[in-house]
C-alpha cells in the first residue's frame, strides 16, 4: 500500500463531511493532492504522452492509522480507464477488476469474437452461416458483458459488497432497466469508484475527493486542462450512491442553496414586464425553475398556478435554465400558445442574451456552429456531436472587457438545451465557460503551463447569463414587439 498511499501535509482544516461528488468545491486537501498528481504525471514521459491527449484523474484524501495508532494524512490517486494502455501503474490505485489479463476469460472471449468477425466479413449477409454466426456473436457479447459487470464487486463504508449488475438493477426503475438492462460500458472504471474501493479494502478513512482533467479537450464534452469536474451521473450515480453508504456526506449544494430563489417563499410573485389579455412577459430571476423539477423547488409555473390562473389554458411559451434570468413569455390560452410556438418553429422570435466570461477571447464578434445532443450517460449535460447532434447556431459580440472579465452579447438562431452555455465553454466555441456555470465550468485551481487563463467558476451565487431582449410579433394585434430588461450584473 505504501506506493499507492502518498503523504500529504496541509495546514487547512479537516472537512466536516465527505464530498458530495456530483456538485462540490474542491477542498484545499484535494487541491494540494491534485497538484502533486499533476507534477508526477508531467515528469513521467510515458504517462504524460498519453495524458496530453486528455484524461480524467482523481484524488481521494484519507486518514490512516500508523503503528502507534496515530492518524496521519495521505492521498490516493486514480485515472479513468487505462493510462498509456495499462491499468496497473504502481503509483495509482488498481482497477476494481482487472479485465486486461491476456489469459483471462475476458480477453480470451474477446479474441474468439474477433475471430468470428473475420469469418463473418468473408460471408454474404444472407448466408445461413453468416446469420448463425452473427446471432452467436451477439449472445456471446451480451454474456461477456454481463459476466464482466458481475466481477465488479463494489464495497461501501458499511463493509457491504454488491456487484455492478445488482447495483444497477436496484437503483433504476423497471422502465429504465427495460431500456438499459446493463450498466454503461466502462462503469466501475471511473476515478471515484476505484479510489473508494481501494480505501475501503485498506481500511482507510475517506475525507474528501475530487476529479480533474489533464491534457487536450475532447471533441464532444466540455473539458479543460486543469479544471475540476463532478463525477459523471450516468455511470457513477448508481455506483457511488451504493459506495457512499456509511459515510457522512455533504448535502447536494444545489438542492437547497440559500443564494438561489427561496424554496418556501409563498408570497413571491412574478416581475411582470408586459401583460395584456392574451399573454404576459416576465423577468425571471436567477435560481427559479421555469417548470417544476424533481425536487420541490419553486418554479414559474407553480407561481402562475398559485397567483394568476389555476388553469391548463395558460402555458410557458419557452423556458430558461434555472440559473438564467430574464425575459420569459407566458401565454393565456392554447390558441395563443400555438401561435407563439409557430413563430419559434419558424425562427421568427429573436433573442439577445448577456453573459460574463472570466477571460478574454480573440475575435470581437463571430458565429459559433456546434451541433448538440444530450449526453445519454450524464443528463442534463449536452455534448457536441457532428454526426447525430441537432444544428445549433449562435452569433456573439464582445461588448466590453474590464479586469479580465468579458461582457458579451449572444444571439441564438436556434434554441437547443444549454446551447449558449456549451457554445461558450466548448473548445471549438469560445473556450471560456460563462461565469457561475456549475455544469460546464468549475473552479480552475491547478497550476497550468504559462499562458493558460483562469476559466469560469461559480461566483456571486448565480449563473451570469441573462435574457435581455426578445422580439416577436403579437399573435393578435400583429404588432412587432421588442421587450428589454437590463441584467442586474
Amino acid at each position: 500500500m505504501t506506493k499507492k498511499l502518498h503523504p500529504l501535509k496541509s495546514k487547512a482544516e479537516k472537512p466536516l463531511k465527505f464530498t458530495f461528488p456530483f456538485c462540490y468545491e474542491p477542498h484545499p486537501y484535494c487541491i494540494e493532492a491534485a497538484q502533486k498528481v499533476r507534477r508526477y504525471v508531467t515528469t513521467h514521459d510515458e504517462l504524460m504522452t498519453d495524458a496530453a491527449n486528455g484524461k480524467m484523474f482523481g484524488v481521494l484524501v484519507v486518514e490512516n492509522k500508523n503503528n502507534e495508532n496515530q492518524q496521519s494524512l495521505g492521498f490516493l490517486a486514480a485515472y479513468s480507464g487505462l493510462l498509456a494502455g495499462r491499468n496497473d501503474w504502481s503509483w495509482f490505485v488498481p482497477s476494481v477488476f482487472d479485465a486486461q489479463q491476456p489469459d483471462g476469460h475476458y480477453k480470451e472471449t474477446e479474441r474468439h469474437i474477433s475471430a468470428m468477425n473475420e469469418i463473418i466479413d468473408t460471408l454474404e449477409t444472407e448466408d445461413p452461416l453468416s446469420i448463425e454466426l452473427r446471432e452467436r456473436r451477439r449472445q456471446m457479447s451480451e454474456d461477456l458483458q454481463q459476466w464482466l459487470f458481475q466481477q465488479y464487486c463494489m464495497l461501501n463504508a458499511e463493509g457491504q459488497k454488491r456487484n455492478l449488475m445488482d447495483i444497477w438493477h436496484d437503483y433504476h426503475s423497471s422502465k429504465v432497466r427495460r431500456k438499459f438492462p446493463y450498466p454503461p460500458g466502462g462503469a466501475g472504471d471511473c476515478c471515484a469508484p476505484k479510489l473508494l474501493q481501494y480505501a475501503y479494502q485498506q481500511g482507510l478513512k475517506p475525507l474528501c475527493m475530487a476529479e480533474f482533467w489533464i491534457g487536450a479537450s475532447p471533441k464532444a464534452e466540455v473539458r479543460h486542462d486543469g479544471q475540476f469536474y463532478p463525477a459523471c451521473r450516468g455511470k457513477c450515480l448508481p455506483i457511488l450512491t451504493w459506495m457512499l453508504k456509511g459515510l457522512d456526506v455533504d448535502e447536494n449544494p444545489m438542492q437547497d442553496d440559500p443564494l438561489l430563489y427561496p424554496l418556501n417563499d409563498t408570497l413571491a410573485k412574478l416581475d411582470v414586464i408586459y401583460e395584456d389579455q392574451w399573454l404576459m412577459v416576465i423577468n425571471k430571476p436567477s435560481g427559479l425553475l421555469s417548470v417544476p423539477g424533481r425536487e420541490s423547488r419553486r418554479s414559474v409555473w407553480a407561481i402562475v398556478r398559485q397567483f394568476y390562473a389555476d388553469s391548463d389554458e395558460w402555458a410557458l411559451a419557452h423556458r430558461l435554465d434555472m440559473g438564467t434570468s430574464g425575459l420569459l413569455i407566458i401565454t393565456k390560452s392554447r390558441e395563443t400558445y400555438a401561435l407563439i410556438q409557430e413563430q419559434f418553429a419558424q425562427r421568427k422570435v429573436k433573442k439577445t442574451y448577456i453573459a460574463l466570461l472570466k477571460g478574454t477571447i480573440e475575435n470581437k464578434q463571430g458565429t459559433i456552429e456546434l451541433p448538440l445532443k444530450a449526453d445519454p450517460l450524464d443528463r442534463p449535460r449536452q455534448i457536441v456531436d457532428y454526426e447525430n447532434g441537432k444544428k445549433a447556431v449562435t452569433d456573439y459580440e464582445v461588448l466590453s472587457v474590464k479586469d479580465g472579465i468579458t461582457r458579451i452579447a449572444l444571439y441564438p438562431h436556434t434554441g437547443r438545451t444549454h446551447q449558449l452555455r456549451v457554445h461558450c465553454a466548448h473548445q471549438n466555441g469560445l473556450g471560456i465557460p460563462i461565469m457561475g456555470d456549475e455544469l460546464y465550468g468549475t473552479p480552475h485551481l491547478l497550476p497550468l503551463p504559462e499562458g493558460k487563463e483562469n476559466l469560469g467558476q461559480r461566483e456571486g451565487g448565480r449563473l451570469y447569463l441573462h435574457a435581455q431582449e426578445i422580439t416577436f410579433t403579437h399573435p393578435y394585434t400583429r404588432e412587432k414587439m421588442t421587450l428589454h430588461i437590463e441584467p442586474d450584473f
